[in-house]
């Protein structure tokens, strides 16, 4: 080559040189300033990169599948991670706790670039060894494994350990390698044979039992009957959260693993349908029911009432008990007053029926009542067998109505339903007659009308989301005579409905921007649609008219409430009709195009 040179032209030789320089811009040399980032603490610096990586804040303990937080791609979270680690000894101190505090492995990226990297791994060089694509989260399981095992240090900082589905399915003894030298695993995603006691995950249970004796976190379905009377030979004492599942064991032998764990706040049966209130009844051989924050039933139909009562009536008990969850049970919703009036430090309730038929009429019910109750889930549903003109669940919402006008749920704020008019119901609850405003007694009466903020979160059978409802107490404005439009003497509630979702998707213009408001006036009728200034003698006409246009469209909503838009410049009428109006000029009350009369 050195010999082709010399029969070219010098000049392409010294312009093919000048092209290859580098420019004069970039070969200055790079400046640095003051390096703002060596003030900030480590606290700073975890939280900066807690944005950067956000599934590395996970600290909670359900499975890769249902703890996904952010959008965004979380392999390149990871990869920007690692990468502010490499900047100083300082910042790899900070993201090394980040990096393997919880760790995610996760199947693909959830981006663009998924695709360049899918076409790769089908490509003959990077096929495995029987000409097959390599499966990359077990390569990644499998680095990890390598990592944990030649570093203590940072195998000792492992406490979450989350998998795809199909990568702990079949990768049990990679899996086993890895959690064998992780002293202070409290979770890690488990393939469903160890919950059902399946020989091909024995080594994986006694690796969890000799050298993980942290975990936080178990579940026991059928057939995982022995296992679960490990439990008292003191595995896992730091057990917080345990899920039984349709085992078949003796009460005395479940009250004793159940008493074995000291530190257990969560508790979760289903589908035992042998278990009866006795479970929570005492006896002097056996340990007492634990003092939990959350117990979840589902479909134990023989636990009822009474039993959570005798449960709830400990003190210790009634004070940490926090959180109840009731699905097909023997609970019914009659007696639910009398669990809410013993769970004095109840924050969330969720209660979820299919009911066959409406509530008796034979006896009055007690409202459900509580001080502490935040959030509840009061979703019934009715039967598909009932066929009628009124739906069995209907009474059960007329009964949540009256509990909520009677201001028996001051501490609520949030209320899930599965029943799309409830909001409606709320306000054509039936108002406070007006010459009971001015009495003494009504100020200190339970049944004063809804007085508390709620929002209400409905979906009907056919619906997927939740559509969201602010219900807010109408403002007293003044205490005028009866029917007067502004004045508001009753406890009739307002609410704010999204205009995308509660009002349909025909009034969804701009995504969520736009927002409309119901308010109801107390007499049957709306409250007029407020104006910026005083109406003037030259166009009373045109306001009148506004006016009148506000309570025709509250009539065809069924004379609940009106719309108040936050930018609803739709319900101003249209310049020419207000001038005509406001200029006395004769109005075209026949006229078919004439849609503000």
């Amino acid at each position: 080559m050195g010999f082709l040179k010399h029969f070219r032209s010098k000049s392409k030789l010294k312009e093919a040189a000048v092209s290859k320089s580098p420019s004069p811009r970039s070969a200055q040399p790079a400046r640095y300033g003051r390096d703002f980032t060596a003030r900030l603490g480590e606290e700073e610096l975890e939280r900066i990169f807690g944005f950067v990586c956000p599934h590395a804040l996970d600290d909670t303990y359900e499975s890769s599948e249902r703890s996904m937080i952010g959008d965004g791609c979380m392999l390149c979270d990871l990869r920007d991670l690692a990468n502010c680690a490499r900047v100083c000894l300082k910042w790899y101190q900070v993201a090394q706790k980040l990096l393997y505090g919880s760790v995610r492995i996760d199947a693909v990226h959830y981006c663009e670039l998924e695709e360049i990297l899918s076409e790769k791994r089908h490509r003959k060089s990077f096929m495995g060894k029987h000409g097959e694509p390599i499966d990359a989260p077990t390569i990644r399981l499998q680095l990890l494994s390598q990592t944990v095992r030649n570093s203590p240090g940072l195998a000792s900082q492992v406490k979450l350990l989350k998998l795809p589905y199909m990568t702990r399915e079949t990768c049990k003894a990679d899996l086993a390698r890895t959690v064998s030298v992780l002293p202070n695993l409290r979770y890690v995603d488990l393939p469903e044979g160890f919950y059902t006691g399946d020989a091909s995950s024995h080594t994986l249970r006694q690796e969890l039992h000799a050298r993980c004796p942290d975990i936080r976190r178990m579940k026991y379905n059928s057939g995982s009957e022995s296992a679960l009377e490990l439990l008292t030979h003191r595995h896992w004492q730091s057990l917080e959260t345990l899920e039984l599942s349709e085992i078949a064991v003796e009460p005395s032998t479940l009250r004793s693993v159940l008493g074995s764990l000291p530190t257990l706040q969560a508790l979760k049966i289903a589908d035992l349908a042998w278990l009866d209130d006795q479970i929570f009844a005492s006896a002097p051989s056996l340990p007492e029911f634990p003092a939990l924050h959350s117990l979840s039933l589902e479909n134990t139909p023989r636990i009822t009432a009474e039993g959570l009562r005798t449960y709830l009536s400990a003190p210790h008990v009634r004070e940490v008990f926090s959180s109840l969850s009731l699905r097909t049970t023997g609970v019914t919703i009659p007696d639910l007053g009398t669990v809410l009036w013993a769970a004095t430090h109840l924050h969330d309730l969720s209660i979820i029926e299919t009911v066959t038929r409406s509530l008796p009429l034979t006896k009055p019910l007690s409202s459900l009542t509580s001080i502490s109750l935040r959030t509840m889930h009061f979703e019934i549903t009715s039967d598909e067998s009932v066929h009628g003109l009124q739906k069995p669940a209907e009474s059960y919402y007329q009964y949540l109505v009256q509990s909520l006008h009677s201001n028996s749920l001051p501490a609520l704020e949030e209320l899930y339903v599965r029943d799309p008019d409830f909001p409606e119901l709320m306000l054509l609850a039936p108002p406070v007659p007006t010459f009971a405003g001015d009495s003494p007694q009504r100020s200190n009466s339970p049944t004063a009308g809804f007085n508390q903020t709620l929002c209400v979160y409905s979906k009907g059978l056919d619906e997927l989301d939740w559509v969201h409802t602010s219900l807010t107490p109408s403002p007293i404005h003044s205490r005028g005579r009866r029917g007067s439009m502004l004045s508001v003497s009753s406890g009739r509630p307002m609410s704010s409905y999204s205009a995308s979702r509660g009002l349909g998707p025909q009034w969804a213009m701009g995504g969520e921007a736009r927002r409309s408001v119901i308010v109801g006036n107390g007499f049957g009728g709306f409250l007029a649609v407020p104006q910026d200034e005083l109406p003037s003698p030259g166009n009373a006409h045109a306001h009148a008219r506004q006016g009148s246009t506000s309570s025709s469209f509250g009539g065809q909503s069924g004379g609940s409430g009106s719309l108040r838009g936050m930018s609803a410049s739709w319900l101003k009428p249209p310049p020419s009709i207000a001038g005509s109006a406001g200029s006395g000029g004769h109005e075209r009350r026949g006229s078919r195009h004439d849609l503000w009369r």
